[in-house]
C-alpha cells in the first residue's frame, strides 16, 4: 500500500494518547534532570496545542511534577482533555493562566491548565511582558500542516475554519505568517531565559519559509534531551493485550517493576500511568526499554501468556520515534555528530532486520509529525503467542531493532554508543 503513515498510525500499534503520553514523559523528566536537577517541581511549562499529539502535554508535565499552561484554539478539544481527566482547568484569560500556574509553583504543586487561545498571539504576549517568564516553552500545534493542522491568528476560530474550505491558498499564506509571529516569539522567551525546545512538530521549519533565518537556534527534543538514550539502544516499547481484558496489561505492569526495580523512572510511570491513563480500544501500554532489556520484557510477556496468568497473546511494538528507525532531520535525526542527519539508509536497515528477525508486520513510513517529504521511518510488530517459536521470534526482534539503534550512533561518531556495545556486548560491524 502506498499511504501517509504518521507513524504508528499506519503500524497497528497506534495506542492513542498514551504513546505521546509517555514519550513526553520521559522528555520532560530527561529535561529536568538536564536542567535542574530533579523534577520540575515549582517550574511552569508554556505550550500549545492539545490535539492527538499536544493533548499529552498536561498529564505528562504533571507526572514529572511540573505546572503547564497549554494554549489551545479549540474549545472542543480543551473540554476532551478535562473530560479524560488529562487537564485539570481551563480559562480564556490569560492573566487568570498565569495567576493559576504561578500559585501553583510557588505551592509546589502540579497544575495543568487548558487556555483558549492562539499561541501566534499569546506567546508573543507572554514575551512582551516584564513580571512573567515561563521555565520551560515548547509547542506541539499542527504546525506541519499548513492548510489542515495550524490555525491562522487575527481571525475567529470559526471563521479560519470557513476559509479554509473557501479560499486554502489565502488560508496557507496566513498560517505561515502565523508561524513566523509564534516562532519569533519563543525565540525571543529564550534571549529571556526560558527553557525552548521544539518538539518535533516542524513550527521551525516552517516558520523559515518567511524568513526567520534563525529559528533554529533553539534546539529540538531528540538532540536536546533523547539522543543520550538513542545511544543505548533505549526507546518507546509499547504492547497491546489482545484478549481486551485490562487486567493483563495490569499483570504485565507488576511483572516488569519486579523485573527492572532499579529502573525508577519506568517504576514510577507504571504506578501513575495504572492509575491516570486510560486505555483506548485494546488494552495497551509503553514504556522506554533499552537494548538487552526488552527482549527480556519480551520474553516475560510469552511467559505469562504460556502460563496463563495473560489470558491470550500480547502485541508487541513500538514508536517509530526510537534509536535507529528514523530518518527525520528535523526532529529525530536532528545534528547529527557526522552531519548523517538526512540519511535514510538506517531506516531501510532497520525494516529489513525487523523481517528477517521475524516480526509478524513490518511497515515502513513517510511522514511521521514533521510532515510528508521530511521523514522516513520503519516499525515492527511481533507477537508474544506463548509458544517456543513465539518466544525466539520476539526475543530475536526485540534484541535486533534496537541493536540498529546502537550500530546507527556508534557509525556517527557517538561515544557513548561504542561503550554501550562494550559493556553489553553488541558486536559493531565496523571499524572504530
Amino acid at each position: 500500500l502506498m499511504m501517509y503513515g504518521q507513524m504508528t498510525a499506519g503500524s497497528w500499534i497506534y495506542i492513542v494518547t498514551q504513546g505521546l503520553i509517555q514519550g513526553t514523559y520521559e522528555t520532560f523528566a530527561a529535561l529536568a534532570e538536564k536542567h535542574y536537577g530533579y523534577d520540575l517541581r515549582g517550574k511552569i511549562v508554556l505550550t500549545g496545542g492539545l490535539g492527538g499529539m499536544g493533548g499529552a502535554k498536561p498529564l505528562s508535565v504533571t507526572m514529572a511534577g511540573g505546572v503547564v499552561i497549554c494554549i489551545e484554539v479549540d474549545k472542543q478539544r480543551i473540554q476532551r482533555r478535562l473530560d479524560t481527566k488529562y487537564l485539570d482547568v481551563m480559562t480564556d484569560q490569560v492573566d487568570e493562566a498565569i495567576k493559576l500556574a504561578r500559585d501553583a509553583a510557588d505551592a509546589g504543586k502540579p497544575l495543568s491548565i487548558g487556555l483558549l487561545g492562539n499561541c501566534a498571539d499569546i506567546v508573543p504576549a507572554v514575551a512582551a511582558m516584564d513580571g512573567f517568564l515561563p521555565d520551560v516553552v515548547t509547542d506541539q500545534t499542527s504546525a506541519h500542516d499548513e492548510l489542515a493542522g495550524y490555525v491562522p491568528h487575527g481571525i475567529p476560530y470559526e471563521e479560519a475554519l470557513a476559509l479554509r474550505k473557501s479560499d486554502p491558498d489565502r488560508y496557507i499564506d496566513m498560517a505561515f505568517d502565523s508561524m513566523a509571529v509564534h516562532c519569533r516569539a519563543m525565540l525571543d522567551l529564550q534571549k529571556k531565559g526560558a527553557v525552548v525546545f521544539d518538539y518535533g512538530n516542524n513550527l521551525r521549519r516552517q516558520a523559515m519559509h518567511r524568513g526567520v533565518d534563525n529559528a533554529m537556534d533553539y534546539p529540538g527534543f531528540v538532540p536536546a534531551y533523547i539522543r543520550h538514550l538513542f545511544c543505548e539502544g533505549e526507546g518507546p516499547f509499547r504492547w497491546v493485550a489482545l484478549s481486551g481484558d485490562k487486567q493483563d496489561i495490569e499483570v504485565i505492569d507488576e511483572e516488569l517493576k519486579q523485573l527492572f526495580p532499579e529502573k525508577t523512572r519506568l517504576v514510577r510511570w507504571l504506578e501513575m500511568a495504572g492509575k491516570k491513563v486510560a486505555h483506548m480500544g485494546l488494552p495497551s501500554r509503553i514504556c522506554w526499554l533499552a537494548y538487552g532489556e526488552r527482549e527480556k520484557a519480551g520474553k516475560l510477556f510469552n511467559d505469562l501468556v504460556a502460563s496463563g496468568r495473560v489470558k491470550a497473546p500480547i502485541v508487541i511494538g513500538r514508536d517509530h520515534l526510537d534509536c535507529g528507525s528514523v530518518a527525520s532531520p528535523y526532529r529525530e535525526t536532528e545534528a547529527m555528530k557526522d552531519g548523517s542527519d538526512a540519511v535514510a539508509d538506517w531506516a531501510l536497515l532497520n525494516v529489513m532486520t525487523s523481517v528477517a528477525s521475524g516480526s509478524a508486520w513490518s511497515s515502513f513510513h513517510d511522514g511521521g509529525g514533521v510532515g510528508i517529504g521530511y521523514s522516513m521511518h520503519a516499525g515492527q510488530v511481533t507477537v508474544a503467542d506463548g509458544t517456543p517459536a513465539g518466544e525466539a521470534r520476539v526475543t530475536t526482534v526485540l534484541r535486533n531493532d534496537p541493536a540498529m539503534g546502537i550500530f546507527r550512533h556508534a557509525d556517527a561518531g557517538y561515544e557513548r554508543a561504542f561503550e554501550v556495545a562494550e559493556q553489553r556486548g553488541v558486536t559493531i560491524p565496523m571499524a572504530k
